[in-house]
């Protein structure tokens, strides 16, 4: 049965408070959203006020970020997310990623980055016009509010609280100040349209400049492009002068995208997929859940994680954790290691499943994940890991992550992502976006599962996670921890928080990550013993990872936000019942590394 809010959430006097939150859990009966920005968050309660749904929300919120924090996110990029239907009891997916270019073979991207004569793979730089890949935000926006939403708003209404940003100006928050100003120089470079974003300044040298925190700012171009979707649906984004202007600028920079491209996801839109998922019962839980995208997404790599750890507690390798282990050497050197396990297969097998067989059923499975296991030492950090054969028949990111619920039930987890930063930081001329860099992620071997090809969709970071209760199949939370690898490490890192030790959804946020590897950068990374440890862990874990044998590095909070970015940045909405009053609970975190927070309806 779902529980209720003092078991749920214990007192503060009682409560485990090894790191007790400044903000407190924000608790609703009638929705909540939870993201970055607040300007954003309004948009989708306005939403939810007018009638709509999480659904409809949610895609208000996303444009309004991308309004708000277009350093993260936006139309030119990509999107995912999971919706629990309260009335039917399920959770479905939509894959909303584009794909690259019809064109765009190994040997033609290879030739025009100069590879061809190298004898080394090589990649597609985060900065190069061949990393554009098809936007895949403004269809799925489209097929969210169609396939998910309440029936009751237009597009127009929905996407009318972000137009109206972009035309009367809005203030810009502290962090995107500082990321929309260190990012000035790329912009400025990347294609003869930057001033569209950029501020007005007649006392700038050439009249526009990255603006401060705190000024206004007015992005009509951008205001226009999303009339254009409002009113003519997906086709005025995927023809006419939108697409146009897309092709133009990728063409002129020297890419290969055509128009043809855009029709062609046009035809296909979203895709609706099967979420995947792992039963959790071990740790002494009542038991969840956890489900995730499946491929060409990383969720894969929390749930296989997850299974590792479940693994190796029934074989007594490690033990079953009380709350005071939570963040514990021996707690984090288990999760660590799962994460790595999981990194070395996933690194290699996710890929486009529509383009290439991903045995994702198999990396899944109890035998294998068992198998993987035996990888793991209590004494001493592993060697670095290979990626497993699961069928014998048979590789800074900048996202915003938003979780939304309703009066209804329903909840949403949703997440839209222009990769790195502004992405390539090339923008349509007119159209005030820029375009996403996600195609980097592709492989140049050409005998690696996720290789270019044309009309592919490479390996994806970011990842919305949901969680149903095992006993009734009753929502658990939905939640998110946006930032390149470091997604599937902050699932696992903040759900075990709320699960083993005991923590509230604030808490679990706010407590001190762990990240392996570098992040945003390649996923080989993953695979040396660098950890990098937030400050505020306390000292006998840092000295005792380092003990077992892992490369620590403290990260100071005191270093800047592109530094503490690599940890990421969450939000939770848990449902709990008041058994009393037998009314549903909406209970929300946001995490305090952004600028934003959880707003009740």
């Amino acid at each position: 049965m779902p529980l209720n809010p003092p078991s749920v959430f214990p007192a503060p006097e009682t409560a485990f408070m090894k790191w007790p939150s400044r903000r407190s859990v924000v608790h609703s009966t009638k929705g909540i959203v939870a993201c970055t920005q607040p300007l954003a968050a309004k948009c989708g309660i306005d939403v939810l006020n007018a009638g709509g749904n999480a659904a409809d929300a949610a895609v208000a919120v996303a444009a309004g970020l991308n309004m708000t924090e277009p350093c993260s996110t936006g139309i030119g990029g990509d999107m995912f997310c999971l919706y629990y239907d309260a009335t039917k009891g399920t959770v479905s997916a939509l894959n909303g990623s584009g794909r690259s270019g019809g064109k765009y073979t190994l040997e033609t991207i290879r030739k025009s980055l100069g590879l061809e004569a190298q004898g080394s793979n090589g990649e597609i730089p985060m900065s190069s016009v061949h990393s554009v890949t098809v936007p895949g935000a403004a269809a799925g926006w489209v097929d969210t509010v169609e396939r998910f939403g309440s029936g009751k708003l237009t597009m127009e209404q929905i996407l009318g609280p972000a137009i109206e940003l972009g035309e009367k100006g809005f203030p810009v928050s502290e962090q995107t100040a500082f990321f929309w100003e260190k990012s000035e120089p790329s912009i400025r470079k990347a294609s003869p349209n930057f001033s569209e974003m950029l501020k007005t300044d007649p006392s700038s040298p050439d009249g526009v400049r990255a603006p401060s925190a705190g000024e206004i700012i007015k992005l009509p171009n951008l205001a226009k492009t999303f009339r254009t979707l409002a009113t003519e649906g997906k086709k005025g984004f995927y023809t006419g002068p939108i697409a146009e202007a897309l092709v133009k600028v990728v063409q002129d920079l020297g890419g290969h995208l055509e128009l043809s491209d855009l029709e062609h996801h046009l035809e296909t839109g979203s895709e609706p997929v099967d979420p995947i998922s792992l039963d959790f019962t071990g740790q002494g839980t009542d038991g969840v859940k956890l489900w995730e995208h499946p491929p060409n997404g990383q969720g894969i790599v929390a749930l296989m994680a997850l299974g590792i750890l479940q693994s190796l507690e029934t074989s007594g390798k490690i033990p079953t954790f009380t709350p005071g282990d939570h963040n514990s050497a021996p707690y984090l050197h288990a999760i660590i290691e799962a994460l790595r396990i999981s990194f070395a297969d996933a690194s290699w097998w996710v890929t486009d499943p529509s383009t290439n067989n991903v045995p994702t059923s198999s990396l899944l499975s109890s035998s294998y994940l068992a198998s993987r296991a035996e990888l793991f030492s209590p004494e001493k950090a592993s060697d670095i890991v290979s990626h497993g054969n699961p069928s014998p028949a048979l590789r800074s990111s900048d996202t915003v992550y938003l979780a939304v619920s309703d009066s209804q039930g329903n909840a949403i987890s949703f997440i839209n992502s222009n990769y790195g930063g502004f992405g390539t930081c090339i923008i349509p001329q007119g159209c005030g976006f820029t375009l996403q860099n996600r195609g980097a992620n592709f492989s140049l071997d050409p005998k690696h599962p996720n290789v270019l090809a044309p009309r592919k969709r490479p390996y994806h970071t970011i990842i919305p996670g949901l969680v149903t209760n095992l006993s009734d199949n009753s929502l658990h939370s939905v939640f998110g921890v946006m930032g390149g690898f470091m997604q599937p490490q902050g699932h696992v890192q903040v759900l075990l928080g709320q699960l083993v030790g005991k923590l509230t959804p604030q808490q679990a946020l706010d407590a001190p990550r762990i990240c392996i590897g570098a992040g945003m950068a390649d996923a080989g990374d993953v695979y040396d013993r660098t950890v990098y440890v937030e400050e505020g862990m306390p000292e006998t874990t840092v000295e005792g990872l380092k003990r077992l044998g892992h490369k620590v590095v403290v990260v100071s909070a005191e270093k800047s936000w592109q530094d503490r970015a690599v940890f990421g940045r969450g939000q939770v909405i848990r449902w709990s019942v008041d058994e009393g009053e037998k009314v549903g609970v909406w209970s929300a975190g946001s995490d305090m590394r952004g600028d934003g927070a959880a707003y009740p309806a």
